[in-house]
């Protein structure tokens, strides 16, 4: 179901993208990346998160990580990661699976600048072993996203943030 509602969303909404299906899984940034063959920077993950009585979608790269203190700003408050329980049932996707196209139910979804240092990513399509390339851009578009900035730099090999 989850991978079908994907389906529909897309063609209705951007008909010239094709979900991929692999015969690995893509569960984790790190599949992911292995079973597309690029970097985990590029794949687009979805985390979802609760303020208060809220509940809303953060697209970010596979490897950057959210930070605490910039989401306080933007979002108005301490965001919590939804439990592994709810995630499917809000989102109508398996973790592993879950994107911001062909919701369950409407909700806020928000891209993170850090997607933007790539021309195409690769979020997930509903199901942990399938996936759409897609630029950042046309991501925010047909999924109405607000681009925010609420993750760290990702780390280089030293530690140090990448520039």
């Amino acid at each position: 179901m989850s991978l079908e509602s994907v389906r529909n969303h897309l063609a209705s909404a951007a008909p010239e993208l094709e979900v991929i299906v692999t015969e690995d899984s893509s569960a984790t940034v790190d599949l992911a990346a292995k079973a597309h063959g690029v970097e985990p920077g590029q794949i687009a993950k979805t985390l979802s998160f609760q303020l208060k009585d809220k509940i809303f979608l953060v697209v970010a790269r596979g490897d950057a990580r959210m930070d605490n203190k910039k989401a306080k700003a933007t979002f108005g408050g301490k965001v919590k990661m939804l439990g592994l329980d709810e995630v499917e049932t809000l989102t109508g996707h398996p973790v592993g699976g879950v994107c911001p196209f062909g919701l369950a139910q409407p909700l806020p979804v928000y891209c993170d600048v850090s997607l933007k240092e790539y021309d195409v990513v690769i979020p997930a399509a509903g199901a942990t072993n399938a996936a759409v390339r897609i630029p950042p851009e046309r991501m925010a578009e047909i999924t109405g996203a607000e681009w925010v900035d609420v993750c760290q730099p990702p780390q280089d090999a030293s530690g140090i943030g990448a520039t």
